[in-house]
């Protein structure tokens, strides 16, 4: 476990300063994720963790009851970052830390007494060194996983089945798995989230996850073709190369001052058009940033979002029961396919009106 950042802690002092806050409490799990690295995560269900990071401009501290305090302490956090608690039975953490606050406190959630709510997902990126080096790993790890189901299912498991292999297998590198979807031939060219079913595969097969290593997530999806019919390759193809134009065109935006998440969705758009399917990007959500939480953006026609690096992207297109999704990290140093093995079948699709040609996974013949 690594010390705070002071990379993050610079990033604190100006949002405080613009904010004109005198103290900044983190409950989300995404964000104590992202200063300090621990999970404060306990029942998935909840907006909240089981603990609170709270940052007064000279120091991080944390706040939890005490009957977790022990095992933050020994496992979640920096050796720094001092812990006070409370008791249990007598508050919660949205009292305790309301409590704790200083005057003109704010925090990342609207339920604590007293306190004003913020924004502060804007934090989360652009990505420091330590959160890419979490990326790369946790990146080859989610798609190493994925493609060790994909290479061992057959046309008569069925997609719930598929789908516990999955989870199994990120599991055992080490990951959460907060989505898994398994589309079979029939339901992917139906439903853009395939949510898992006890319907068999047949002749062709989705698998879609987002995988979690120590805050960061990762999407990745592969293709397994077992007797598809020709124009599964064909519409794969339109979507790598609608794929491919989004991670250009996140890299040019990212280079001008200006640059905005509309710009790129204009690019997708045309992207789609130029390959002859105008008004598929109607039909489902093309993904964008990636990082603390599954998306940190979901890029829309209008959204004026700068476009920052270095940063995590994962675009997501989808034509007719085709997709592809990969997550590549956007540097002044060019673009990294994070999710790319080096032991999946690839093609290289050059984007639409773009200078870029990109190595993109294609569907695994069975």
């Amino acid at each position: 476990m690594t010390a705070v950042s002071d990379q993050k802690l610079t990033r604190l002092d100006e949002y405080m300063a613009e904010q004109a806050v005198t103290e900044l409490w983190f409950l989300r799990p995404a964000n104590v994720a992202w200063l300090a690295g621990g999970n404060s995560t306990v029942d998935r269900a909840a907006d909240i963790g089981v603990a609170a990071l709270g940052y007064d401009g000279d120091a991080v501290r944390a706040l939890t009851s005490n009957n977790e305090a022990d095992r933050f302490r020994e496992e979640e956090l920096p050796p720094a970052v001092p812990i006070e608690t409370f008791d249990w039975h007598e508050s919660s953490l949205e009292k305790a830390v309301a409590q704790e606050s200083a005057d003109r406190a704010s925090a990342d959630v609207p339920t604590v007494p007293g306190v004003a709510p913020v924004d502060a997902s804007q934090l989360r990126l652009p990505f420091t060194e330590h959160d890419r080096q979490i990326l790369e790993q946790a990146g080859r790890a989610t798609a190493d996983a994925v493609e060790t189901v994909a290479r061992a299912v057959s046309p008569g498991d069925t997609e719930r089945a598929v789908a516990g292999r999955l989870r199994d297998e990120l599991w055992e590198r080490g990951l959460e798995s907060p989505v898994v979807l398994v589309g079979g031939a029939e339901r992917s060219q139906r439903h853009r989230h395939f949510t898992p079913t006890n319907e068999p595969l047949g002749e062709y097969a989705l698998l879609t996850v987002v995988a979690v290593d120590r805050g960061v997530n990762v999407a990745v999806t592969r293709t397994v073709d077992f007797d598809a019919p020709a124009w599964l390759r064909e519409r794969h193809d339109d979507a790598s190369r609608v794929a491919a134009t989004a991670v250009a065109a996140t890299r040019d935006a990212a280079t001008v001052d200006d640059g905005t998440v509309g710009d790129v969705f204009a690019e997708i758009q045309r992207a789609y058009a130029a390959v002859g399917w105008d008004d598929e990007w109607r039909r489902h959500h093309q993904g964008g940033a990636i990082g603390f939480e599954s998306r940190e953006w979901t890029a829309t026609p209008s959204a004026d979002t700068p476009v920052e690096t270095p940063a995590p992207y994962a675009w997501n297109p989808t034509v007719q029961g085709a997709k592809a999704e990969d997550t590549v990290l956007v540097s002044s140093a060019g673009v990294d396919a994070v999710t790319d093995t080096g032991s999946w079948p690839t093609k290289t699709y050059e984007a639409v009106g773009r200078d870029l040609r990109v190595d993109l996974p294609t569907p695994l013949s069975r």
